[in-house]
């Protein structure tokens, strides 16, 4: 007898979600069942791989498969598995997923997209899985007990506001879901999905690969007497195990889609096999399109890993490091144990050499794309990809060939959103006498290419690199150099961009700093509390001061980045740095040698410090004092 149904009411985003399935922002509804049938593969393996690990679980795993069964009379169809199940809590969790999933980033992308076509391709980033059955039925109803329950759950929804649950006393082990159909509508690409020619075209078109056999009854009619038949529909080989050349490319895409669970088509495919001291193959894809959640900790990572053709884990870590969490794929191994354990593989030296292996072809498959797929993997993945820079120092060399930086030179393609650059193809353009590699970190390129430090490098047409990337505040630092040439922050030490001086250049320089010994010295006691030193700057062309960090100082960018993780940090004081051609600096040298006294004088101070952290997009300590300052002082000239 079951309990009293519970009426439950979505999130509003998942309403809102729902409303775009089932208004049809997906063309291709055929997708559907291939969502229901991964689904039904995926908890078949699970079934399986509990069955090895919890001996005591009451579980039959004697005739594992996915069922298909059309009622053309009722216009209803029915997949069901007998695979691992849900509970109740399960079953209300993954319901929930839908709201926690993205849902509010998706609908922000959809309302944001000009483009017509932008919607199915948004689709990719934001897998939907099971709620893709209400773009076909306007009525669904799922059954699941899972392996080692007594009762099972029953669920309905339409698809609109709300979905009704309740726990009943008795169903079979696994899951059913059952679709309504809506009529058929050409215009809407809606078919009779319960036609045994429809349902044969779309699994073999996107699940002839899944490893459990996938049936349907058929019925026969042969001289006035009808047979009912059982067919397997799909053929259950194994892509990673068939020579490449006896592959379609669709039927890799498919492939990708399943292991993935995404709609977006891999942007590259690397099928691989070891033989010798340990054995094993593997179907990796690179994917064209960044999920929404890469860089959320919710996040899963890691590829399939199969022993001797058998599912052991989903998104084993311990085969692809975290920078490289965007592959997806199946490796499958030949010698491990079937009962092998994520703490066993964390010391398995075969699995260490296998991953070893399989990042060196990944990363080789990435040098190898050509110029349009390089372009998208690094629109979509760079900022991933930069972390080895910092966490895989063995591979370091090939991930600096591989990467590319946004750069100031000019773009040679008006067409392109932003030029970037290999730092290949950087020291291949550098002048003779520059002997470093240049670059420049901060929050947006807006604010580095405006800043102060890089007025001399454009007058002098020098090309600095414009890295804007949180990870690049710390692999140029843990890099150091490439091909012979230091890697050199425009923000931090000294710069000389001059020529060798002459005898009279240099007898001027020498002069220039007596000039202004007093006023710098009178500059590092005034704003003692805020900067380190003061000095004349060989960086500035045209604003009258910058704030430069030492050598092996924190950036200003990296500091904020400590502070907003909660580390606390002592203030970071920087160097305060002249332009000794600008008006407001000599106008201040000749004050002060007139007044050094005059209170006016240290508010200028305070005032061409306050300009030189906003030029550089800093934040003042005090901006209300800064403000009114400054109001003062323009009051005072009117």
């Amino acid at each position: 007898m079951s309990t009293q149904v519970e009426e439950r009411t979505f999130q509003a985003e998942a309403r809102q979600l729902l409303e775009l399935m089932i208004h049809s922002v997906y063309s291709n509804k055929d997708t559907f069942l291939r969502e229901l049938i991964s689904n039904a593969s995926d908890a078949l393996d699970k079934a399986r791989i509990e069955a090895f690990r919890d001996k005591d679980l009451q579980i039959d795993t004697s005739d594992l498969h996915i069922e298909i069964a059309p009622d053309p009379d009722k216009r209803t169809l029915t997949v069901r598995d007998n695979g691992i199940g849900m509970s109740r809590d399960e079953v209300v969790e993954l319901i929930g997923t839908l709201a926690k999933s993205g849902t509010g980033e998706l609908r922000r992308a959809l309302a944001e997209a000009k483009d017509a076509e932008a919607p199915a391709d948004l689709i990719g980033q934001f897998g939907i899985g099971f709620y893709s059955t209400f773009m076909v039925a306007d009525n669904v109803t799922m059954v699941t007990r899972r392996a080692g329950e007594d009762t099972a759950t029953r669920w309905e929804s339409q698809g609109t506001g709300t979905y009704t649950i309740e726990t009943i006393d008795t169903a079979p082990q696994g899951t059913e879901i059952t679709l309504h159909l809506k009529p058929e509508d050409s215009d809407d690409h809606l078919f009779d999905y319960t036609k045994e020619w429809k349902i044969r075209e779309i699994v073999k078109r996107y699940s002839d690969f899944i490893s459990w056999p996938i049936r349907m009854e058929i019925e026969r009619t042969t001289d006035d007497e009808t047979t009912i038949e059982t067919v397997t529909l799909n053929s259950m080989k194994a892509l990673w195990a068939r020579p490449k050349d006896e592959v379609s490319a669709d039927e890799y895409n498919e492939f990708y889609k399943h292991v993935s669970h995404a709609w977006d088509e891999p942007l590259e495919t690397i099928a691989m096999r070891a033989e010798g001291t340990f054995e094993y193959q593997a179907l990796l894809f690179i994917p064209s399109q960044a999920p929404f959640d890469l860089f959320t900790r919710e996040h899963t990572r890691g590829v399939q890993l199969y022993v001797k053709r058998v599912f052991i884990m989903d998104n084993c870590e311990e085969l692809m490091p975290q920078y490289l969490r965007f592959v997806k794929g199946v490796v499958d191994a030949q010698d491990l144990s079937l009962n092998v354990s994520r703490e066993i593989l964390q010391q398995d030296r075969q699995i260490k050499r296998i991953q070893k292996r399989l990042v060196k072809k990944v990363l080789g498959a990435i040098k190898d794309l050509d110029a349009d797929k390089y372009r998208t993997f690094w629109s979509q993945f760079g900022r991933v990809l930069k972390e080895g820079l910092l966490s895989d120092t063995e591979n370091r060399e090939t991930l600096l060939e591989i990467a590319s930086f946004a750069s100031t030179r000019a773009s040679s393609d008006e067409s392109s959103e932003e030029e970037v650059t290999t730092l290949k193809a950087y020291v291949d353009r550098m002048g003779e006498k520059q002997d470093a590699i240049y670059y420049m970190t901060g929050e947006t390129r807006e604010l580095i290419e405006n800043s102060p430090h890089m007025e001399a490098f454009r007058a002098k047409g020098v090309e600095v690199l414009v890295l804007t990337d949180p990870v690049d505040e710390m692999w140029v630092d843990a890099v150091g150099e490439y091909d012979g040439k230091p890697l050199k922050s425009i923000a931090k030490g000294d710069v000389d961009l001059e020529d060798e001086p002459s005898d009279d250049d240099k007898s001027k320089q020498e002069e220039r700093d007596k000039e202004f010994a007093d006023v710098l010295d009178w500059l590092k006691t005034t704003l003692g509390d805020e900067i380190k030193d003061a000095r004349l700057s060989s960086r500035l062309t045209t604003s009258p001061a910058c704030l430069v960090g030492d050598t092996f100082d924190m950036t200003p960018t990296l500091e904020k980045l400590y502070r907003a993780s909660g580390q606390p940090l002592p203030k970071v004081k920087r160097i305060l740095e002249l332009n000794p051609a600008h008006p407001l600096v000599t106008s201040l040298r000749d004050a002060h040698g007139e007044r050094a006294d005059d209170p006016a004088l240290s508010q200028t101070a305070e005032l061409l410090y306050g300009m030189a952290v906003l030029s550089e997009g800093g934040e003042l300590r005090d901006p209300a004092r800064f403000t009114r300052l400054l109001a003062e002082r323009l009051t005072q000239n009117l």
